[in-house]
């Protein structure tokens, strides 16, 4: 048996916007997680105003599945996306892909799914532009260590051709040849010496070109494909500057930002210590200064969740444009490039 809530679609969310007229128009942004909500109401607050509002929302009331799949398939059951209800959702490879999968097909080519260009979420909170703030943030101590812009341009630089193969191997299928959590095993930074963060890049390289050396020999056959991949890679903004962007969020969290912040953060706050071991006058004072200064610190994890200081990155302005099309959008512009099932149907069942 149905429920009611099953047939809860834009056209619904319209008629109650009707209905309500004296309110805004309220526009329905499924996401797939909780963690995700803030990033989203973020972006989605830009194109607010007097007349229109976002309710950002999970896309299941009555169970805890979360995820794009999960996001993306509750509104297309009902083919119920429409100006009033759109999804929100990681890209993950989906938008590499262009159209070789079901989802891709739907995120490239559905106006009411908005997705990052990014890899996920995550790979904003790791813009490398915004993380002199996160270590400001954690320390209270503003020298720079080192030029993070710089660094992660280098280390894409020397990811960017394992980065193609990654691509290849999951869009032909070949995920137990060679998958997302292999590539990113081979592109994790072992460990990072303050003083010589370059020592810790040159050592990946060296990894990173036996890896691809290894698949040169084991897929000679594919190099052609996979040279043309990386000249459309590039067409859609992956580039050798960049692709720490397009790698899975989640790694480059943990194995990548983590290990390149921390050090750095632990130098930063034992400089501060010793400024304040070295003039502080007498015991209690040097005991209230060290409380204070560990008290006003952030810790890590706390201070990546909170950044938001990568909304000038060149993809987050494409989501912004993303919006803007949508919003001027009218439903009958919108048909000939809806995919199948991508839109809203009328009682008949007939798309609109």
């Amino acid at each position: 048996m149905k429920r009611l809530t099953d047939n809860v679609n834009s056209r619904y969310v319209a008629a109650l916007n009707k209905f309500y007229s004296g309110k805004k128009q309220r526009i329905v942004a499924y996401v797939e997680s909780y963690d995700d909500i803030a990033f989203w109401r973020l972006l989605l607050e830009e194109f607010e105003d007097e007349e229109r509002c976002f309710q950002i929302m999970l896309p299941s009331r009555t169970s805890l599945v979360k995820g794009k799949k999960s996001a993306i398939r509750s509104c297309l059951q009902q083919c119920s996306l429409g100006k009033n209800m759109i999804a929100c959702v990681d890209s993950d490879y989906d938008y590499l892909l262009q159209g070789k999968t079901e989802i891709s097909t739907q995120i490239i080519r559905n106006p009411y799914i908005l997705h990052t260009y990014a890899y996920a979420i995550e790979n904003y909170k790791c813009y490398a532009e915004s993380l002199h703030n996160i270590c400001v943030q954690c320390t209270l101590n503003d020298r720079r260590v080192i030029d993070f812009d710089v660094f992660f341009k280098l280390y894409s630089q020397i990811v960017y051709p394992l980065f193609v193969w990654s691509v290849w191997f999951y869009g032909a299928k070949k995920h137990n040849q060679y998958s997302i959590l292999d590539f990113c095993k081979d592109v994790n930074l072992k460990t990072i010496n303050v003083k010589d963060p370059n020592h810790s890049l040159s050592l990946l390289s060296i990894r990173v070109e036996k890896k691809i050396a290894y698949l040169k020999r084991n897929y000679a056959d594919f190099i052609e494909e996979v040279e043309r991949l990386s000249t459309e890679l590039k067409d859609l903004g992956v580039n050798e500057d960049n692709t720490y962007l397009f790698i899975r969020g989640h790694s480059m969290l943990e194995c990548i930002i983590n290990k390149v912040l921390s050090p750095i953060c632990s130098s930063l706050i034992t400089e501060r210590e010793q400024e304040i071991y070295k003039y502080a006058i007498h015991t209690e004072q040097l005991n209230n200064e060290l409380s204070s200064y560990r008290h006003s610190q952030m810790n890590l994890h706390d201070a990546i969740r909170k950044n938001t200081h990568y909304r000038d990155c060149e993809l987050y302005e494409r989501m912004r444009s993303d919006v803007r099309i949508l919003l001027e959008m009218k439903e009958s512009d919108a048909l000939s490039v809806l995919p199948e099932c991508g839109c809203e149907q009328n009682e008949n069942g007939k798309q609109l």
